[in-house]
């Protein structure tokens, strides 16, 4: 399954369980101002199904081009959008049909739909939870997008064709296992997963059996050695300082180390840390 299954997939799902919609589909944009229809659910058809959507055209060319949610109670009746996609819709039987762009930095990346087979006004609550289920799906492209810049930037080498700076890999490798956990994609979590085990061992090879540390202990680790404080980490890790700290002490424990700097540097010296 790719990315943008898993991304759309859950947002469309998310939709019909909050609003009571009977349709929902939608997808991302493959190039400027463009997409197609990737996938759907409760469809009764195949229609919607690959449909090619150009900004200005059809309801969800109009949010796009308007970069805002667009709504009509009847589509085939509506004046304020042009009917391209008329056969289609008429197809799959849809009536009242909504459409919210996904928008990532200004820049519309996708379009969710939803739809009932009746007449009937769309109320502000559908509008609230389509917008909701838009964010979930935007908030997963802005983790996608950052990881693969982060990826890209740990392996670029700088100018002159001389290796990064040690300092700037294991800033890199501490912000990419932050974002770990984040990762809903099994397949762009692995690649994370990858890139930081690169990395790790980039310095020198692992040792083999050196003591195993969990990924949680790893990620305040990789702050750690960055010169995070208890505070920072637990902010970029999303837990609490008093967790942490539980980490931290494990992690020390398992490398025999009394300190942080210790902690660090048997990690290193193992090859779990840049």
């Amino acid at each position: 399954m790719s990315s943008e299954s898993v991304e759309i997939r859950a947002a469309l799902l998310r939709l019909r369980r909050t609003t009571g919609l009977q349709v929902a589909f939608g997808g991302l944009l493959p190039e400027p101002r463009r997409m197609r229809i990737a996938e759907l659910n409760g469809a009764a058809t195949g229609a919607l199904r690959g449909l090619a959507i150009c900004s200005g055209s059809g309801l969800g060319g109009k949010a796009i081009a308007l970069a805002r949610p667009c709504a009509v109670t009847d589509y085939r009746a509506a004046r304020h959008i042009s009917h391209e996609y008329d056969a289609a819709v008429a197809a799959e039987g849809l009536r009242s049909v909504l459409a919210v762009p996904v928008v990532v930095r200004r820049k519309v990346r996708g379009v969710l739909y939803g739809a009932l087979r009746q007449p009937l006004a769309l109320g502000e609550r559908v509008l609230d939870e389509a917008v909701a289920a838009a964010r979930d799906v935007e908030q997963r492209l802005v983790v996608r997008d950052e990881v693969h810049r982060l990826v890209a930037q740990a392996r670029e080498p700088e100018a002159g064709g001389h290796a990064r700076p040690w300092e700037d890999v294991r800033e890199a490798h501490a912000e990419l296992r932050a974002l770990a956990p984040r990762i809903a994609d099994p397949a762009l979590r692995a690649e994370l997963t990858s890139a930081c085990d690169r990395l790790a061992t980039a310095g020198a090879p692992p040792r083999t059996g050196g003591p195993a540390l969990a990924p949680r202990e790893l990620d305040v680790l990789a702050c750690v050695a960055t010169g995070s404080t208890n505070t920072a980490t637990a902010d970029r890790l999303g837990l609490r300082p008093e967790t942490v700290k539980g980490y931290l002490r494990t992690a020390m424990r398992k490398l025999g180390a009394h300190s942080r700097v210790e902690a660090v540097v048997a990690a290193r010296r193992a090859g779990l840390l840049p």
